[in-house]
């Protein structure tokens, strides 16, 4: 995917790792704690060879990495990176979203200790104010414009 309006677009960088549906929902399932390539196939539903490239391009990308769990026979499962742990607000953002504007009775995130339905919201660390309440723009560095 090609997107030369902004050649820097963090949200195009971004999709080239996990721009998939297919991508998006393999680290759902390793958040989930699912590990190994039998866990994925029966929890997507999809076919072997598409899970092989999906797991193959996060792995590549830095987002899982493979650990061996038997020698004999030899099998690898995958866990998640840093990379991979940083997305987890992306997935709950993503639910977020779907709650307030998909219809359907969709699952919702639950705090294992409290018990308490979990609300993502995403803020600026800087000013602590809710993104989208605020007019922003993009640039290549704080304080300039694209093209600068």
């Amino acid at each position: 995917m090609k997107n030369s309006s902004i050649p820097q677009c963090p949200v195009a960088r971004g999709l080239q790792s996990v721009g998939d549906a297919w991508s998006i929902l393999v680290l759902r399932d390793a958040h989930s704690g699912l590990t190994r390539f039998d866990q994925f196939r029966k929890s997507l539903g999809i076919v072997p060879t598409m899970l092989t490239k999906r797991l193959k391009a996060l792995t590549e990308d830095g987002l899982l990495e493979k650990r061996l769990y038997s020698e004999r026979p030899p099998r690898e499962e995958y866990v998640l990176t840093e990379a991979g742990r940083d997305f987890l607000p992306v997935l709950m953002m993503i639910g977020a979203w779907a709650h307030r504007h998909c219809d359907g009775e969709l699952a919702r995130y639950v705090d294992v200790e409290s018990g308490s339905e979990i609300e993502p919201i995403a803020i600026d660390a800087v000013t602590g104010a809710k993104l989208g309440t605020r007019p922003m723009r993009m640039s290549l560095q704080p304080g300039s414009e694209p093209g600068d």
